[in-house]
């Protein structure tokens, strides 16, 4: 199935089985949440006119060339007086512009002059450095939509209109197995045949950060009546995650286990690395089978069940930044497959790991990015490819 057709079909599974649960929290905690309820401001912002400069205030009409006589000074955090007519005020930036002042001239411009009256040497408008009330926002307006990724800046934002709290959508509870008899955990000494889990803590880690609720389900054996039983255990997940266990090979349960008490949806991909992705459902509840080497996991879970979690929370911008760069490296022979190189960028050109196995999680370390490859495409240098940061991704 070719990707986009897969994602369009996940992103659809996702978006009628939202997560309708809410959480209020303070807005400490809310760093990766997303928004439940649309953020709409109670206050203008700025709530008066405010200047955007170290200078003075004036009314434009007194300013006749001759000296204005400083009558006040006014600091941010201050209450000014009225301003008395034929005078300036010396402010401050972001201290509240006088009430009949309608203009602030920057400190630069001015000269004070031996008895402390102010000269202005160039030309003023009305209205000039001054910050109106509700520049930014107004009384009612919707500022963050709900479906909105909360982080630095929107608590930022959040908090300049004075919430201390937010409503946010439930945490997606995630339950992630690996499966296979090779595999085992770091830590334990390996034994004939057996490899560490790397995918176990790269999903984990990779979920965090997307602010899932993580159940570690462990290591699921080669074995069909465990993987039901594992899996029907785990009925109050939002979703299971697997990896491996999902192509043709004869220890290959979870795709059996899909058609024997559920549904398989999808079952292979028109990419690379990353064919052999299951979806479908487990007694009720959706399970995804990433593809067990681990640049496959990588970029499946990046491109496929990063954008289905983030559609379960209500987010609707869920597709990654990608752009153009054109590539330092040949690409002679076109595949039949879209493939995703992991690869980097130096002097304004993508260049590509030197070993592109499925099973290299170091090129990921290495790369700053995905490269895609169209299929049916050759590439020689120059030629320009789509750019997906890692950073993009990751979080």
């Amino acid at each position: 199935m070719p990707l986009e057709e897969a994602l369009e079909r996940l992103l659809a599974m996702a978006a009628a089985a939202p997560i309708s649960e809410r959480e209020r929290l303070p807005l400490a905690e809310c760093d990766g949440r997303v928004l439940a309820q649309a953020l709409i401001s109670t206050l203008d912002l700025p709530p008066w006119p405010n200047s955007a400069m170290d200078g003075y205030a004036l009314r434009l009409a007194d300013w006749t060339g001759e000296p204005l006589v400083v009558s006040q000074r006014i600091f941010a955090g201050a209450a000014p007086e009225p301003l008395s007519p034929g005078t300036c005020a010396r402010i401050f930036t972001g201290a509240p512009v006088p009430l009949g002042a309608d203009c602030v001239e920057m400190q630069e411009n001015a000269e004070v002059q031996a008895d402390q009256r102010v000269v202005f040497t160039q030309a003023l408008r009305v209205e000039q450095n001054i910050r109106p009330q509700g520049q930014e926002t107004t009384v009612g307006e919707e500022v963050l939509p709900a479906g909105t990724r909360l982080g630095p800046i929107e608590l930022g934002l959040a908090a300049s209109l004075g919430c201390d709290q937010l409503e946010v959508v439930r945490r997606v509870r995630v339950a992630v197995l690996s499966t296979g008899d090779e595999l085992i955990e770091p830590g334990l000494p390996l034994g004939p045949g057996q490899i560490y889990n790397s995918n176990r803590r790269l999903l984990c880690s990779w979920l965090a950060r997307l602010g899932c609720e993580v159940i570690d389900a462990g290591i699921l054996p080669d074995d069909l009546q465990q993987t039901r039983t594992r899996l029907a255990a785990l009925d109050s997940v939002d979703l299971i995650l697997s990896t491996g266990g999902v192509s043709v090979g004869e220890a290959d349960f979870l795709g059996v286990a899909l058609r024997e008490e559920g549904e398989l949806v999808l079952w292979k991909l028109a990419i690379k690395p990353g064919k052999p992705l299951t979806f479908g459902h487990f007694q009720g509840v959706p399970v995804i089978g990433l593809p067990g080497n681990p640049a496959s996991t990588l970029v499946t879970f990046a491109l496929l069940a990063r954008p289905y979690l983030l559609r379960r929370q209500g987010v609707e911008a869920v597709q990654p930044l990608r752009f153009e760069v054109p590539v330092g490296f040949a690409w002679p022979k076109p595949g039949n497959r879209r493939e995703y190189l992991r690869g980097r960028l130096e002097h304004g050109r993508a260049i590509i790991y030197r070993n592109q196995s499925s099973g290299v999680l170091r090129s990921a370390a290495w790369a700053e990015g995905l490269v895609e490859v169209l299929e049916g495409t050759t590439l020689k240098e120059g030629d320009r490819v789509n750019f997906i940061p890692l950073s993009e991704v990751l979080g």
